[in-house]
């Protein structure tokens, strides 16, 4: 939608909208599942300690989950918990039928390993797509389970462009959970990548070369409107709570005031990239089932 203010220029990518029908998408292809195949997909989500917006999206996760039909597993466990423990039960989630997708919560308590729990997950029920082997797979443009973030954002692009290919990106972020992996998936998509980071040389300047900008540092307002080449494609990925006149206020890495007089298109935040994180977690938990079932991958929810 275009956007409602006279110094706005910029389309919305409405990430809200698209959430919600991406889910729709996914509830048809659920119920299409269970009739033709008597198969329910199944996500099981497992949250260690009262981490408390934890504890929100993993609620928030589980009424999804079941909105789209398909079979929640919630398994909450005390902070104090064993690392050996929480081993245990992804064993055991592992060798369950009736789960096709494992999810970890993030952060776990300091004397856990989230990289050795992490890969303790079979690479095939990795929902999260963090598994060192989906990684891997990603890497060399082969079929893997692929983080939900990154996922949603080339969904949102492809929706809004089309073909990316000759397009150049510019990644501002190197982790693991959304830098590499949107790299890769844009890579896989036949742009010219460029991943930019806190030691990048003239950071503004390799923006402003950007047919497409994904914005992933976690500093609020970080890329400043002339940062952005006109008619550029802005994803903002930067979900960042400030204080305004002592109330707090989510905004993203990128001014977006500024941003959207200048962009082509821009996703806002919040309600942008967001919600497609939890969407794109209930097509991977969709793909997996189809992956374990032998069934091809459902159409529209996979790189």
């Amino acid at each position: 939608m275009a956007g409602t203010t006279a110094e706005t220029t910029a389309a919305i990518i409405d990430g809200k909208a698209f959430a919600a029908g991406l889910r729709a998408r996914i509830a048809t292809q659920v119920a299409e599942l269970k009739a033709a195949q008597g198969i329910t997909p199944g996500l099981a989500v497992v949250l260690v300690g009262e981490d408390p917006a934890s504890a929100v999206y993993v609620r928030n996760k589980g009424i999804q989950t079941r909105e789209v039909g398909m079979s929640s597993f919630e398994h909450k466990l005390p902070a104090e918990t064993p690392e050996a423990d929480l081993l245990a039960l992804i064993d055991r989630l592992n060798a369950d039928p009736a789960v096709h997708g494992i999810l970890v919560q993030l952060p776990l308590p300091g004397h856990m390993d989230a990289t050795k729990v992490i890969n303790a997950i079979a690479p095939a029920k990795d929902a999260d797509g963090f598994h060192i082997l989906n990684v891997g797979l990603l890497g060399t443009g082969q079929k893997a389970m692929v983080p939900c973030t990154p996922l949603g954002c080339l969904m949102m692009l492809r929706d809004h462009l089309g073909s990316l290919a000759g397009l150049n990106a510019v990644v501002v972020g190197r982790s693991n959970i959304v830098g590499k992996p949107m790299a890769q998936l844009l890579l896989n998509e036949s742009c010219t990548v460029t991943v930019a980071h806190s030691r990048t040389r003239d950071l503004p300047d390799v923006c402003r070369g950007a047919d497409i900008l994904v914005a992933a540092v976690g500093r609020p307002g970080m890329i400043k409107g002339d940062w952005v080449k006109p008619g550029a494609t802005v994803i903002d990925v930067g979900i960042n709570r400030i204080e305004v006149d002592g109330k707090a206020r989510l905004v993203g890495d990128v001014d977006y005031a500024a941003a959207a007089r200048v962009a082509g298109a821009i996703t806002p935040v919040p309600g942008g990239v967001g919600p497609m994180t939890i969407a794109c977690l209930l097509a991977n938990t969709l793909t997996a089932c189809c992956r374990a079932n032998g069934l091809p991958d459902p159409e529209g929810l996979t790189p």
